[in-house]
């Protein structure tokens, strides 16, 4: 996603797909924001294009997976969770590779001139797997159900100012859907993967629909199967059968691509691209992204609910060498700020550097001088991620800081304590600033895992998320953007480059930029080569 501001001493490594350019060139497009996002790369032949004869069963390893794993369509949580939603389901709208908003299901989907009311039409004839048709009041139910108080979806919180008592059905095909306040980004969140549109009755045990492929098999912690979906609206995929595979395990994840027991696999771990690359079967395929995976300090758990120890943290961290080693070069500098492809990211902040001797001081300011102990929950939640633990706990006895790394499962991290993790880590794909805060960083917000409530920042994000001038927007956005640099609980040291493995029969999978894995779980386009 554009690039990074980095230490001048470190520019983007020679293994990057190509220099990206400022964020200055980032082009707005209407109040959704799109974007002309930075090249993408794919290594070794076969990747992209139409090739292939088509059919059969295109057989995918994924990252992580436990027995809280879902096929619900608006309440996914880790990689093969979203996995299935991307496949299962479809949405008003959807993210191109680029980063743009494509329309989906929708014909159009358009606000007033204050953005408080959003009319969306849908699409002509189109219909769930099941039969039924995909219509006005399908939509309201969908909205209804990500809303339901008692159960909440994960887009309830981007939703809470809707008023979801008034969605009015206009016709068959076409839904006013009310706002209390201006609401700039609602077209933004209607490409999220979590808002697929499901038909009146839906039953997350026995899903129904309108993606490109329809529910067949689902075993949690283990494996899914899907069906091509005969009248998808983009048309019909171009294999048969989609079966998706937890790997816990990197090593296991790799060794299935190796031996053929799958035909791709996604997130490759960094150690073993050359295990890959060596294999004249198989190629890599390489995008830079949005993904981001941060640090997590809890503000309201000692030691973190002290800030001086939040701002030391993130001066312990040289950035550069932690992509070095943690991901083997394949990824951009980060600079404690999510939202990297927003057209409104602050290239002004100065760039964070690993200072240790101001972090003694402010831990010393803060009553820790050569004595502070702290556990950091890692696991193998995805590529990197472990690596990048294990690397900050050496930069941190520099510091005086002792780190003990608690590894734990995908399951365990993801189980009954995900969110109450007083240090630990995450993954995230790409979204504009004011997204993602309604995703991680807001009260009420499904994954506020640094348990952030800054009541001055709180009020800039509100007005910034019904300001429906750009101007006055990009400045509400960049003051919580400072905000949160100076004080908020993420360390945001990098963008990993998104690597994925494939067997060379695999063709049509495009890089992309929005932060999840295998051209964003694209499946519908690709084929394999018998």
């Amino acid at each position: 996603m554009s690039s990074l501001p980095t230490d001048s001493d470190h520019q983007p490594t020679a293994r990057d797909a190509k220099a990206a350019p400022s964020r200055r060139s980032v082009l707005m497009a209407g109040a959704a924001g799109a974007v002309v996002v930075p090249a993408l790369s794919a290594c070794g032949s076969g990747s992209g294009g139409d090739g292939g004869s088509g059919g059969g069963r295109l057989r995918v390893g994924v990252a992580g997976g436990s027995s809280n794993d879902t096929v619900d369509a608006h309440n996914p949580t880790d990689n093969p969770d979203i996995a299935r939603v991307y496949n299962l389901y479809a949405g008003l709208c959807r993210f191109a590779a680029d980063f743009s908003i494509e329309m989906a299901l929708a014909e159009s989907l358009e606000p007033n001139d204050a953005a408080d009311v959003w009319t969306a039409t849908l699409k002509e004839g189109l219909t769930f797997h099941d039969g039924s048709p995909v219509n006005a009041d399908a939509l309201i139910f969908t909205l209804k159900r990500i809303t339901d108080p008692d159960k909440p979806g994960t887009s309830a919180q981007q939703l809470a100012t809707m008023k979801r008592d008034d969605l009015k059905k206009v016709d068959e095909r076409t839904v006013e859907i009310p706002f209390e306040e201006g609401y700039v980004n609602f077209k933004e969140l209607c490409a999220e993967y979590a808002m697929g549109l499901v038909p009146e009755g839906y039953d997350p045990e026995n899903p129904v629909g309108a993606g490109p492929f329809a529910f067949s098999e689902f075993t949690k912690g283990e494996r899914s199967l899907f069906t091509a979906f005969d009248d998808f609206w983009d048309g019909r995929p171009k294999v048969d059968e989609v079966e998706i595979i937890n790997f816990a395990d990197e090593s296991a994840r790799v060794n299935a691509l190796v031996s053929g027991e799958v035909d791709a696999i996604a997130q490759v771990p960094h150690s073993q691209i050359e295990v890959i690359e060596s294999n004249d079967a198989l190629q890599i395929m390489e995008s830079e992204s949005g993904m981001w995976l941060p640090f997590t300090m809890r503000v309201d758990k000692k030691p973190f609910d002290d800030v001086k120890v939040r701002q030391a943290f993130r001066l312990i961290v040289d950035r550069q060498k932690m992509i070095d080693q943690a991901l083997n070069g394949h990824g951009l500098v980060g600079n404690d700020v999510y939202g990297r492809f927003d057209p409104f990211y602050d290239e002004d902040l100065p760039q964070r550097e690993q200072d240790i001797a101001e972090a003694r001081k402010l831990l010393k300011e803060a009553g820790y001088e050569d004595d502070l102990e702290v556990e950091l929950v890692t696991g193998p939640i995805n590529a990197g991620a472990e690596a990048a633990a294990q690397v900050f706990k050496e930069q941190a006895k520099q510091a005086g800081v002792t780190v003990k790394l608690k590894r734990v499962t995908s399951e365990e991290f993801y189980g009954d304590n995900y969110l109450e993790w007083t240090f630990a880590q995450d993954f995230w794909s790409a979204r504009h600033y004011l997204s993602q805060t309604a995703q991680g960083s807001y009260p009420g917000a499904p994954f506020n895992e640094t348990h952030w409530e800054d009541e001055e920042w709180i009020e800039i994000v509100d007005k910034a998320r019904a300001a429906t001038d750009d101007a006055e927007r990009e400045k509400l956005v960049q003051q919580a953007m400072k905000i949160e640099y100076e004080r908020g609980g993420y360390i945001i040291w990098g963008f990993p480059s998104m690597i994925d493995g494939l067997s060379k029969k695999v063709k049509g999978f495009e890089p992309s930029v929005v932060g999840h894995p295998l051209g964003g779980y694209n499946f519908r386009a690709v084929t394999v080569e018998s």
